[in-house]
């Protein structure tokens, strides 16, 4: 797999046949290792054990209904009482962050209404803001703390 802009870590894979799997820790079951779920890992890692996210307030594949659509969220943070707080996209460091992918995460947003948008490919890391007073999403420079959301 790729080199990532983020903190290596201590990733756990096994073979199974013939696909490589990689440990979800919070799923609590290995996965298929795909270019996606190396990124999903490690951006994972980087916000639990660099930036204070707890482990048991983000889920991964979490399910939504967009419309009459059934979706999934590649990860959501949530905060103490269990409402959404962060949608997070990822996509294969091969894969351009564009327009579509911030199209994809606000029609989630529809639905999950949070503070905050990140997107990522292990590469180039974006994250906004809702400015309530302007009704729009801000860029940030650097994702917030889990202790500043």
């Amino acid at each position: 797999m790729s080199t990532l802009n983020l903190p290596p870590f201590d990733v756990k894979t096994r073979r199974e046949g013939d696909r490589t799997l990689i440990l979800d820790t919070l799923r609590r079951k290995y996965v298929t290792l795909t270019p996606e779920e190396w990124v999903r890992q490690h951006f994972v890692n980087y916000l639990i054990n660099y930036l204070g996210f707890p482990k048991g307030r983000i889920g991964n594949e979490v399910p939504i209904k967009v419309g009459l659509t059934e979706k999934r969220c590649d990860s959501v943070v949530f905060d103490e009482l269990g409402n959404p707080k962060v949608i997070v996209e990822y996509k294969a460091a091969s894969v351009q962050i564009t327009r579509k992918v911030f199209d994809q995460i606000a029609r989630y947003n529809l639905t999950l209404q949070v503070d905050y948008l990140i997107v990522s490919n292990g590469l180039t890391t974006y994250c906004c803001r809702l400015n309530p007073a302007l009704g729009r999403f801000e860029f940030l420079q650097q994702i917030p703390n889990y202790s500043d959301l």
